[in-house]
């Protein structure tokens, strides 16, 4: 065997081959592998090296020389990978061993020194605990940005009429904003759990090793401190095992992606021609191949599906941990496709939706005379007998028979003169009329939460204080 030859060979040679008689096969090799898509975590396994090697020195395990050389690779390391000049190594199998081959190639002895009282079920617990951790303060920010421009859709349509449905019928008139800041309540519970699920991401797995601890004389709590975790995992073998903080993050995902689906489902139709509520800005829709006068919504429908994407990776966590009994086992390598799938997915959402929102334009018209087919404000006039002191069971009824008249008419029950009205109750009087349009019955309600518009625009200016 020649020199090279023999080079390449200690090069591809892993790290725990030592037991072994025979190397993996080629097949072998591919399946187990991950740094095809762990070597992301790069950034977080540099930063998670170079505060652990900062410990080991400080706790006089390693020499400040050892520390100063690994410091000096690792930070080169990473400007290689920055910069696309690093090579991954397929048959180093994930982003720890790739890097810690590189290191020593650089740094000789120091390199191989980095991995005392540590284990790679620790170390990769750390990234992915440090790369959540870094993904949901960005998720919050974008959630924010959407509500900004959520904020400034419904302040333009304080005023704006529309019909407000239960059963997808026609039940109440709202305000359009009011409508809209509905989805903001939703989102800003969306915030508290990810916020909530924010301190137990924030815990540090490092220096459980593999499923133990260590005999080494480690400062777990000072590896937290150069970290920024809040604290340590206090089970060893529940530090490199559990992922339950991954599966609650894709949970509070799950949930925020519904609601996105909801406004989704939601303006796709308002976009059908029978409803005829709203119009989105070009960019965000496709034509057809055949029928040149379509305008899909494909971005909102693109939602909903990759809605049931994400609610299948939550399934997928789930299902990974069931039956997994303590500690590591190798089933964990497969939370991370997902998990990532899941951050990417609903960073790209939240970014266009943001966007989208600042190009909704409304056809106040259609949402007004929608409205007004409906009978939305039947329930004002029963609240308006009752008032008068009619029990609202029997007020009920006597505007049901009034609704049965406005339909075979084909009319409002605004349009029904006084005479008409008052032939299912003498209770009712001139004042009717205000009651009966849809301003009145939407400028009547207005308890707090209520979508009265003076309520709606008090909503909307505590939202931006809670934004600030």
């Amino acid at each position: 065997m020649d020199n090279n030859s023999a080079l390449e060979q200690e090069n591809n040679k892993k790290t725990w081959s030592g037991r072994f008689n025979e190397p993996v096969s080629a097949l072998v090799a591919r399946y187990t592998a991950s740094v095809g898509f762990d070597q992301r975590l790069a950034e977080y396994d540099i930063q998670g090296s170079l505060a652990h090697a900062q410990m080991l020195a400080e706790q006089g395990i390693i020499s400040k020389e050892d520390l100063g050389d690994i410091q000096q690779g690792l930070n080169q390391i990473r400007d290689e990978i920055r910069n696309q000049q690093f090579t991954w190594l397929l048959e180093l199998e994930d982003v720890h061993l790739n890097i810690e081959k590189r290191l020593t190639a650089l740094v000789g002895d120091a390199g191989k020194r980095l991995h005392t009282g540590r284990s790679r079920n620790d170390q990769v617990a750390t990234d992915i605990r440090l790369f959540l951790r870094t993904a949901i303060d960005e998720i919050i920010e974008l959630i924010q940005a959407m509500q900004h421009a959520l904020l400034n859709l419904a302040e333009q349509h304080i005023h704006t009429v529309m019909p407000g449905f239960t059963h997808l019928q026609v039940a109440q008139p709202v305000s359009f904003g009011h409508h809209l800041m509905a989805y903001f309540e939703m989102l800003k519970r969306d915030i508290g759990r990810l916020t909530d699920c924010r301190k137990r991401v924030n815990q540090l797995p490092l220096g459980a090793a593999a499923l133990a601890g260590t005999s080494y004389p480690i400062n777990r709590e000072r590896v937290a401190e150069i970290l920024g975790f809040d604290g340590i995992c206090e089970n060893s073998l529940d530090a490199v095992s559990d992922r339950d903080f991954a599966i609650e993050f894709t949970g509070c995902a799950a949930l925020i992606m519904t609601h996105l689906s909801r406004m989704s489902e939601e303006f796709i139709l308002w976009m059908n021609p029978s409803f005829g509520f709203i119009q989105l800005a070009d960019r965000f829709c496709t034509g057809s191949s055949i029928m040149p006068q379509k305008k899909n919504p494909d971005v909102p429908e693109l939602v909903r599906g990759k809605t049931g994407r994400i609610n299948g990776h939550l399934v997928a966590l789930l299902t990974l941990m069931k039956a997994q009994p303590l500690a590591y086992n190798k089933d964990n390598q497969e939370d991370k496709e997902p998990l990532f799938d899941t951050v990417d997915t609903l960073t790209d959402t939240l970014r266009i939706y943001a966007d989208m929102l600042t190009g909704v334009r409304v056809n106040q018209d259609a949402m007004r005379r929608s409205a007004l087919r409906g009978y939305a404000t039947a329930t004002d006039l029963a609240d308006y007998l009752t008032k008068k002191g009619i029990p609202f069971r029997d007020a009920h009824e006597i505007v049901a028979k009034a609704v049965q008249f406005a339909e075979q008419k084909g009319c409002d029950l605004s349009d029904l003169d006084l005479n008409a009205l008052q032939k299912f109750s003498q209770q009712i009087e001139s004042d009717i009329f205000a009651v009966l349009t849809l301003e009145g019955s939407m400028q009547s309600r207005k308890h707090s939460g209520g979508t009265a518009p003076e309520q709606v625009q008090r909503a909307i200016n505590q939202a931006r204080q809670w934004l600030s």
